[in-house]
């Protein structure tokens, strides 16, 4: 275990946000993990603040934290396991600070299937199974097999599963009532040796087609590598431009609203979505009043409000993805902020629709 007291957390965001932190510690085992629990059940009785922090890339941070930053080792460490009465069946046990992109590229490289519509999206293993990451048609807990903790309040090793975590878009409970409560040490992904493409999201087929590429052709390789070229032309690097990827979430809205906006914005976008397959905390926010709500895309409303490629100061909405906020160097948190609270503003008064941060803003 490695402690740095009076620590900067530039590197530790990819907005770039210089922050300090009292003391920075990195755990490199599950027996670590044990004794920053039994530590933490200390410090709480003295109301010692702490913050479990991933790779920063879904992070805006807004003021110098006055408490204990727990981040795991970073490092590559993925372990392999077959199970004999499943064929097709590879289980990839991943440390917590593992990059999640490397084991979406090494699962790729080695033919193992589910993973690579996840390409270039940032962060660390540990942290997917927080946010429940998703892309292209994908999310992570349609892959995700087990998810191995220490719980803070006892110091005891948990393991859990997917099913128990009520895992929705973008939510999980790890977000919510289990918020603080458990490190993450270890998780592991279920993919497959046969490969079944999900090509229906965006434009996967259209850049196939345009690349002359058939779905006998594809390989988990290829179609890793078209999503990164389209991932790369659409969202800025954050070693050079500093940004946390999507900003905010995809609003949902019942069939009555969604009429509502059609009568007054023919061309808006929208996606059906089933009830069923959200998390309590995405169906509490549509209000809905049926089976169906509908996503609407909330860089389209924030384009169509005029924010997209506009700059303010050092921060700026990036001019190739409305959804990106960004910063363009030497930006505070709170100028990250202020831009939100704008576009906010101007969103809900042009189509009556709260737009909520997907990023943690602390």
């Amino acid at each position: 275990m490695k402690r740095y007291k009076n620590y900067s957390l530039l590197r530790h965001n990819t907005f770039g946000i210089d922050s300090l932190c009292d003391e920075f510690v990195v755990f490199e085992s599950i027996d670590d993990a044990i004794s920053l629990a039994i530590e933490q059940r200390i410090s709480v009785e003295h109301k010692c603040k702490f913050l479990l922090l991933g790779g920063g890339s879904n992070l805006l941070l807004t003021h110098d934290f006055k408490g204990k930053v727990i981040t795991p080792d970073k490092r590559f460490d993925v372990e392999e396991s077959f199970v004999h009465d499943d064929a097709h069946a590879i289980y990839l046990r991943c440390w917590a600070g593992t990059c999640f992109d490397d084991v979406v590229a090494y699962a790729a490289s080695h033919g193992y299937c589910g993973m690579e519509n996840l390409s270039l999206i940032p962060g660390e293993c540990g942290a997917s199974a927080v946010q429940n990451i998703g892309a292209y048609g994908v999310e992570i807990k349609d892959i995700l097999y087990n998810i191995e903790t220490v719980d803070l309040s006892t110091g005891k090793v948990v393991s859990i599963r997917p099913d128990d975590c009520q895992y929705g878009y973008r939510q999980s409970r790890f977000k919510h009532e289990w918020k603080d409560r458990f490190i993450i040490t270890h998780v592991t992904y279920k993919l497959s040796t046969k490969f079944m493409p999900c090509l229906d999201y965006g434009n996967l087929q259209k850049v196939l087609n345009e690349r002359q590429i058939s779905k006998n052709e594809l390989t988990p390789q290829i179609l890793r590598n078209i999503i990164i070229d389209i991932r790369r032309s659409k969202l800025p690097d954050p070693a050079v431009l500093g940004n946390a990827g999507s900003f905010f979430m995809n609003p949902m809205v019942d069939k009555n609203k969604l009429d509502d906006l059609i009568k007054k914005f023919p061309d808006i976008k929208y996606f059906e979505v089933d009830v069923a397959t959200l998390g309590a905390e995405a169906v509490a926010m549509t209000n809905h009043t049926g089976s169906k709500v509908y996503k609407i895309p909330a860089g389209w409303m924030i384009d169509h409000c005029g924010w997209k490629g506009k700059r303010v100061g050092n921060v700026g909405v990036y001019d190739k993805q409305a959804l990106v906020l960004v910063n363009y160097g030497g930006a505070s948190g709170q100028d990250i902020v202020n831009l939100m609270r704008a576009i906010q503003k101007d969103v809900f008064d042009t189509f009556g629709i709260s737009i909520i941060p997907e990023v943690n803003i602390k």
